[in-house]
């Protein structure tokens, strides 16, 4: 028994400190999702080899401290996602916010077929515009007919690899454009709002490629930071939304925000955790929106699930320019330029090594 917690104990412990190494490697890039897990579950461990055997000896002090320190690293990274911690967006303090639009996210996994659930959660929320990330040509064409009654307009990319996307708005859109900024077959989709105060924001919407067995995340990295540095340079208050494939709490976020100069609704407020749907104990925040200090917060909220592994979310934002000043504005220094470059650079060959491999592949079958 004293092995066994000893072994889980510095199995924890190693999964704590991996994320630290900057590294694309899919099986460190993991580890940064289970932050609240490793934490507990080590902290489950520390107490019961405490409580069973005591710390006797200067081994096992190290060994408990070393164990401690893992837990406290982390929950330095999930904390700010706590109401424990100041909020980084804040509320709108009109009563009735005049100048709002609503936004819902969803992955609606492409291997679900419950498209009239997805539909009802649709109706429900009401919202003035969707993103679905995973849509198939069969998802298009079930729930197309439907939503073109009710959304004027519309920008789709279906697609059989899990990375179609579709999109529905009531509010007009301008200069919309299907791009492939890393990897071919991966979009993302940019366009220009006009709300109905002749307003305009613009919205980028992604969904890259997750680290997963064998698949690093180089790809992954360089396209949030490409979609980071376009937000920061166009004419309008950016919205960046989507399943990310990333948690909110990782170095790639953070660096991500500090690049856009975007900031986050979860924070000081909760995880909002949007996967597993089928598994309530390993859940993640994967589908975010992060904004323009432009916007103010009006409504957060997780949906209700419609038989996807993804939870919907809906945001609702109103546009308060004159008060912009008020919100932090995360910004980014030399060191996080260079990196995120860096980052960029690594990422776009994988993309272009990736894009040849699939060329290759199709030339040969």
């Amino acid at each position: 028994m004293q092995t066994a917690l000893i072994i889980l104990g510095s199995t924890f412990t190693l999964f704590s400190f991996l994320p630290l190494i900057s590294s694309p490697l899919w099986w460190i890039r993991i580890m940064d999702f289970p932050r609240l897990h490793v934490a507990v579950l080590l902290g489950i461990v520390l107490a019961a080899y405490v409580a069973t055997y005591g710390v006797d000896g200067t081994g096992d002090t190290i060994m408990v401290l070393v164990w401690g320190i893992a837990i406290l690293n982390e929950l330095r990274y999930i904390i700010n996602f706590t109401p424990f911690m100041k909020v980084e967006a804040l509320r709108t303090e009109q009563p009735k916010p005049n100048n709002a639009f609503t936004l819902m996210i969803s992955n609606v996994r492409m291997a679900n077929k419950k498209y009239d659930k997805f539909l009802e959660r649709v109706k429900e929320a009401n919202p003035e515009m969707i993103i679905m990330n995973e849509p198939d040509q069969e998802w298009h064409d079930h729930v197309c007919k439907v939503l073109d009654e009710h959304y004027p307009y519309s920008i789709k990319k279906p697609l059989d690899n899990t990375y179609g996307m579709l999109f529905w708005s009531k509010n007009k859109i301008h200069d919309s454009e299907i791009r492939y900024l890393v990897e071919d077959g991966i979009p993302s989709f940019y366009m220009v709002v006009e709300l109905p105060s002749g307003d305009k924001f613009c919205l980028f919407t992604v969904h890259p490629q997750p680290p997963r067995l064998m698949l690093n995340t180089e790809t992954r990295e360089a396209e949030l930071l490409i979609v980071a540095k376009q937000a920061k340079k166009v004419p309008y208050p950016a919205v960046v939304a989507g399943d990310l494939n990333d948690v909110a709490w990782s170095k790639t976020t953070k660096l991500f925000k500090e690049i856009s100069g975007l900031i986050d609704p979860r924070v000081g407020r909760g995880f909002y955790n949007t996967y597993n749907a089928h598994i309530p104990v390993f859940r993640y925040p994967l589908d975010h929106v992060f904004y323009d200090p432009a916007f103010r917060l009006v409504n957060l909220r997780r949906l209700d699930k419609f038989g996807s592994d993804h939870f919907p979310i809906l945001i609702t934002l109103n546009y308060e320019p004159q008060r912009e000043l008020e919100q932090e504005h995360p910004r980014a220094d030399l060191e996080d330029k260079h990196e995120a470059n860096e980052l960029i650079q690594e990422g776009l060959e994988k993309g272009e090594e990736r894009n040849h491999e699939k060329q290759n592949g199709h030339a040969h079958q």
